[in-house]
This record gives structure tokens, C-alpha cells and sequence, in this order.
């Protein structure tokens, strides 16, 4: 095995846990945990409240559409959306008149759901950004959008 030269970090960094990748990992996952948490008392997942929000916001979305918008692949979505169909929570015809794609909408007992666990979930970003100074909010939303826009997101 030959010697290789170390490689650089790309900024001044003791350790693993000093890398923003690890910071954002480690914020990302007191996220999931708190809402998994939270959300479990409404008997829902993270990504199907993600869908929930998503349906309400555009009524109408697609498979496809979705799974971007939570972060998952289609198959993942697919999985979601039948657990929300099962639970009465959205409507989604069997099939469409035109194109492949299946408008999915929430139902009464959907939008009952989602705004019972929004507050759960907003109590949750409450807490968080009450931990960093007011004032810094605008640029730290800032900054998150300009690492992903980076990395071609």
C-alpha cells in the first residue's frame, strides 16, 4: 500500500464533527426524531405529513410530484400514498382521463389530520429557531438555500 498525502479539509476543521455536512446531518436527524415523535401521536410518519402539507398547499399533485417534494423515491411515495388512502386521508382516482399522472387531493378527515399535527410540527421549528437570535433567521434560511442551489439542488 503506498503513502497517500492527506487531504486538505475544505476549512479549518479539528475533526469529523466540525464539517457543516455534519452539522446539517446532526440538525437533520433532531428533526426527524422530534417530529417522528411528535407526529406519532397523530398516527403519522414524517413523509406523510411532508405529503399532507404538500396536498394542501397544490391540490392535485402527482406521484412524481410528491416525491420531490418530500424527498423520496416514487416507489417510497407510492408506499405513502396508499397508507394515506387506506386512512381515509386524501382521494386518488384508479385511473386519469389524460396522461399517466394520478391527481391526488386531500379529504375532510385529511385536512382535519394535517391541521392537527401542523401544530405539533410548528411547535417543533418553534424551538429551534428560538435557539438561534432573531435577527440571523433571514440569512440562515439564506445560506441553507445557497448550499443546496450548490450542489445543483
Amino acid at each position: 500500500m503506498e503513502d497517500r498525502a492527506p487531504v486538505p479539509p475544505p476549512h479549518p476543521a479539528q475533526n469529523v464533527t466540525e464539517h457543516v455536512g455534519y452539522r446539517l446531518k446532526r440538525a437533520s436527524a433532531a428533526l426527524r426524531g422530534a417530529m417522528d415523535k411528535a407526529l406519532r401521536a397523530h398516527d403519522l410518519t414524517v413523509p406523510q405529513y411532508s405529503c399532507l402539507e404538500l396536498l394542501d398547499q397544490k391540490p392535485g399533485l402527482s406521484n412524481a410530484d410528491l416525491a420531490r417534494g418530500t424527498f423520496v423515491t416514487r416507489q417510497s411515495a407510492n408506499v405513502v400514498l396508499r397508507g394515506l388512502k387506506e386512512a381515509g386521508l386524501i382521494t386518488r382516482p384508479a385511473t386519469t382521463d389524460h396522461g399517466r399522472a394520478l391527481p391526488v387531493h386531500l379529504t375532510p378527515a385529511g385536512h382535519e389530520r394535517l391541521h392537527a399535527a401542523r401544530a405539533a410540527v410548528y411547535a417543533i421549528e418553534e424551538r429551534m429557531i428560538n435557539a438561534i437570535p432573531g435577527e440571523r433567521l433571514a440569512a440562515l434560511l439564506t445560506d441553507l438555500d445557497t448550499m443546496a442551489e450548490a450542489l445543483g439542488e
